[in-house]
């Protein structure tokens, strides 16, 4: 009798044992965002998990069971990613993006994406140590540009990048090249920011290229889980040229006025991993101003 009872002893701490091995729970008060494989999510506490499901507590005090199964990642939230109302906002997915320019915020390693234009791709990788790669070009494939940026974390809401862009003409026009060095400094981070960009890009035949400064200024505000409010301009500087005195008197200088693009829009976040984005464009020249009427539409698709 005795050792049948010390036995069952026995056996009652091993399934007790068990039992505390197959569901363990979670003593905080983090919030988390649980992204499912079907592309919807969940936000809340996570109450406990196992192998084979997580119970979560929802803002709404809902207790939802969602099997291990389905569930593709499992995302610590900050302070940064709700608004000041409390609403879930998130990050920007694209953030690194605006329509033509980048940022000094570095590419995840990893989250590779595309950017679909109505003129052709343009594909973006993440390397890790905050260094990113990527090549646009044509439909027709040409012209080809290779870009690089390598990002510096100066603070904790400020970054700078720096990189280049290189292109050639490619089958089409073979002898002509471009290149573009750059830096860029963002106040901000994934969800909002600003970014003052400026470079040097020069253009033209191998060995006779010209050259003009660039600048731009751009930013985003991400207002809603699937709505981001998107800025950009591209500008070139003016140059400072001689004057020239024709034989009839006429006076003129060589140089050349500012010519820059300004386009607001905003960006659609349809999934994880997948958005659109319209933009409306504006031409300045010198002390005029031509609105375009077509939008500008890009694709965002992670890869």
């Amino acid at each position: 009798m005795k050792t049948l009872l010390i036995t069952f002893a026995f056996t009652l701490i091993g399934l007790s044992t068990f039992a505390q091995n197959d569901s363990i729970t979670k003593q905080d008060s983090n919030t988390y965002r649980i992204l499912k494989t079907d592309g919807t999510d969940h936000i809340g506490r996570i109450l406990s998990q196992d192998d084979r499901e997580i119970l979560l507590l929802t803002s709404d005090n809902r207790k939802l069971y969602i099997p291990q199964h389905v569930i593709k990642e499992i995302i610590l939230l900050d302070t940064k990613d709700f608004n000041s109302s409390g609403d879930f906002i998130g990050e920007d997915k694209f953030s690194t993006r605006y329509f033509l320019t980048t940022n000094g915020l570095p590419i995840k390693k990893g989250e590779h994406y595309v950017q679909w234009n109505l003129f052709g791709p343009d594909f973006q990788f993440g390397l890790g140590k905050n260094v990113g790669i990527g090549i646009m070009t044509t439909w027709v494939g040409a012209p080809i540009i290779a870009n690089i940026k390598k990002s510096f974390k100066l603070g904790e809401n400020i970054n700078f990048g720096v990189g280049a862009l290189l292109g050639t003409g490619s089958w089409g026009s073979p002898s002509w090249a471009g290149v573009l060095p750059f830096g860029t400094l963002t106040f901000g981070n994934r969800t909002k920011n600003i970014t003052f960009s400026g470079g040097y890009g020069a253009v033209g035949q191998i060995g006779n290229m010209e050259g003009r400064a660039i600048t731009s200024v751009a930013g985003m505000l991400k207002i809603s889980p699937k709505l981001s409010l998107v800025f950009d301009s591209f500008i070139l500087m003016g140059t400072r040229g001689e004057d020239i005195t024709e034989p009839s008197g006429y006076t003129h200088n060589t140089g050349s006025d500012p010519v820059g693009l300004i386009i607001p829009g905003i960006r659609w976040h349809q999934t994880e991993g997948k958005a659109i984005q319209f933009g409306f464009t504006g031409i300045f020249t010198g002390d005029s101003f031509l609105p375009i009427p077509i939008p500008m539409v890009q694709w965002y698709r992670s890869l």
